[in-house]
């Protein structure tokens, strides 16, 4: 993913976040990881494979598959 589809995809994240009414510390707490993974995923110090990110979506709660058509769909 270049720049631009990186932050969309963390911006993505962190709405989906946000919208399911989770702080960080209660994602990572879903998670079983420390709160310091979250943040580091969406401020773009790591990256997630999509094994982290399957497990992201459902401690949030949303759908990946239409989680990535929403980010292809706004791709420039």
């Amino acid at each position: 993913m270049g720049n631009e589809a990186s932050k969309r995809f963390r911006g993505f994240l962190v709405e989906a976040r946000k919208r399911a009414g989770l702080t960080q510390y209660e994602l990572a707490a879903r998670l079983k990881r420390p709160q310091s993974f979250v943040s580091k995923f969406e401020r773009g110090e790591r990256r997630l494979d999509v094994l982290e990110f399957r497990e992201v979506a459902r401690a949030l709660g949303i759908d990946p598959i239409r989680f990535l058509r929403r980010l292809y769909r706004e791709a420039p």
